[in-house]
């Protein structure tokens, strides 16, 4: 589906067809520049990025390159392209038309399930301002601008459903999005993790890695919507979204692979003295994002995930690639959680358990990349293997919060959690070590910081040692 670029609002949803509804947009598009302005990559005004910008939602036009700079950056509204057969694949309305206007019984919750998914795409955009100033090259620097200006597009997404679709309800609810804002103590950002600080890029590369992947499992599970705008919506943003986990994975495994070679080069653990971040805080950070982001997943059973289920309103991940009826009425799914101050594998009702085997499917998704950094461990011969804490380490929300639970899944007394706390997550002396390797950005092409090794290959077939960023 071609967009169309010569509107003040790109689009392929013919917006230009409703005067009422392009109008509010208009109102509202100001509103984000503002915030843009405001809370967007801090000095990057007048940089002309190398940027990707789709012009059709197909496999050829999704990703066309150039440089633009950002606050001229087409943001707009595209969609997947709309299958007139689609029929809702789960729940009490499986097998019937997929829904083009929300059903009025459902309007309170849908609105809900769309602003929660809303509010993170500017929260991560206020996490990341101020990375860009100690960007470690040029091209990690196009990288954070990528993910950045992708953000924003997403907000746009969830805010053209709300105008579109729910009123006046919904054009206040897009609104409240520009006006909550990451860790404001008055007004924070609704889920907890887009209210972390994200001060350095070790930081950055394990949020989108670990929290954007939360990102893609809960698109997925919205991709599967009876409501059928939503679920072409997810469809497209997903397409964007695995560039960003790109950028986690890959920076996370450059940082590795800089501190294997400083190791060997050295024969040292102690590669802190030589500039770089060493193995062990490596993994206490990673300790950190995947428990946080295992939280945004919710309570491990849930009333509103089987309500959601059963309504249509979302689904399970790859819902339709499942061997089941779709229904769940009486299907059960063995879940681990807290009993007894003690931690248990139990069955319950597979439709309770929706959270937990989206949060299992994540794990899962979360261990393939793990396994890819262990491999640059082993080719380099150092005797040290990354890995994902239990589900149950460091919870603050479900089954497992009030229990201190140690990485390897042992339920701890308070004392002991406090004796080894600090072997197991970021101290701040470990994030002001980590800090202080954050210097001026490198701005010149081809060269990295001292931190982290070059990229494998390029953007876009261009060179590594391309000009990404051009400063004017």
């Amino acid at each position: 589906m071609a967009i169309d670029y010569s509107q003040r609002i790109p689009n392929n949803v013919d917006l230009a067809s409703d005067r009422r509804l392009q109008r509010a947009l208009e109102n509202w598009q100001p509103g984000f520049l503002d915030w843009w302005k405001e809370l967007g990559p801090d000095g990057s005004t007048d940089f002309d990025v190398y940027l990707r910008t789709a012009i059709s939602t197909d496999a050829n036009g999704w990703a066309n390159f150039g440089y633009v700079k950002m606050p001229e950056y087409r943001w707009g509204i595209f969609l997947a392209e709309r299958d007139p057969e689609r029929q809702i694949a789960f729940g009490d309305n499986k097998g019937q038309p997929a829904w083009q206007e929300v059903p009025g019984e459902l309007r309170s919750t849908l609105r809900r399930l769309i602003v929660t998914q809303g509010d993170t795409e500017p929260a991560s955009v206020e996490q990341q301002r101020l990375l860009g100033k100690t960007a470690p090259s040029l091209y990690d620097l196009r990288n954070l601008f990528q993910v950045n200006v992708e953000e924003g597009r997403h907000l746009w997404a969830m805010v053209y459903l709300l105008h579109a679709y729910f009123g006046r309800d919904g054009r206040e609810e897009a609104e409240a999005m520009l006006e909550r804002h990451s860790g404001d103590p008055d007004k924070p950002r609704i889920l907890g993790a887009f209210n972390e600080k994200t001060p350095d890029w070790l930081s950055f590369f394990m949020f989108t890695y670990f929290t954007d992947r939360d990102g893609k499992y809960q698109l997925a599970s919205l991709a599967e919507s009876g409501f059928d705008p939503l679920a072409r919506s997810c469809r497209f943003m997903l397409t964007e979204e695995a560039h960003h986990m790109f950028v986690g994975e890959t920076g996370v495994g450059r940082i590795i692979q800089r501190t294997c070679e400083l190791m060997k080069e050295h024969k040292t653990d102690d590669v802190r003295s030589l500039g770089a971040i060493d193995l062990r805080t490596i993994q206490k950070y990673l300790n950190f994002h995947f428990s946080v982001s295992l939280d945004l997943f919710g309570q491990e059973t849930s009333t509103n995930a089987a309500n959601y289920y059963s309504q249509g309103l979302k689904g399970r991940f790859l819902e339709t690639r499942i061997e089941d009826d779709h229904v769940l009425t009486d299907a059960a799914y063995e879940i681990e959680t807290a009993e007894g101050g003690g931690i248990v594998r139990k069955p319950v009702p597979a439709l309770s358990a929706l959270n937990e085997r989206l949060r299992q499917d994540y794990i899962e998704d979360c261990g393939r990349g793990v396994l890819r950094w262990n491999k640059i461990l082993e080719k380099a011969g150092i005797d040290f293997e990354m890995k994902l804490p239990h589900r149950g380490f460091h919870r603050r929300i479900g089954a497992f919060a009030g229990l201190n639970v140690s990485p390897d899944g042992k339920v701890l007394s308070e004392a002991e959690w406090k004796a080894n706390e600090s072997k197991w997550l970021p101290t701040d002396a470990d994030r002001a070590f980590v800090t202080s390797l954050m210097g001026a950005p490198v701005t010149e092409p081809g060269k990295y910081a001292h931190w982290i090794a070059p990229p494998a290959r390029g953007i876009n077939g261009q060179p590594v040692d391309f000009e990404y960023v051009r400063f004017n």
